[in-house]
């Protein structure tokens, strides 16, 4: 996590764009990945991870970047029927 936290802000000087995080608008520096994002929510396993409506795999989360505008959800399974 450290290292993401140094990402996030070795970003900090880059212009900024607006991304959707559980419905909840987020300023983020231009250029951050879906790990970026998915890190710094701080969210707790098990979850999985759509962006603008569609699941990405646990693997793609580095290589997924994010764009103005873009609406990630980030979702618990839950139990019973």
């Amino acid at each position: 996590m450290r290292q993401t936290q140094e990402k996030v802000l070795d970003f900090a000087e880059r212009a900024s764009m607006r991304v959707w995080i559980n419905q909840e608008p987020h300023e983020l520096p231009e250029g951050m990945t879906l790990a970026d994002a998915v890190a710094t929510a701080a969210v707790n396993a098990p979850f999985a991870v759509a962006v603008n409506q569609e699941f990405i795999p646990r693997s793609r989360y580095a290589e997924t970047s994010l764009r103005e505008g873009d609406r990630v959800e980030i979702v618990a399974p839950t139990v019973g029927g």
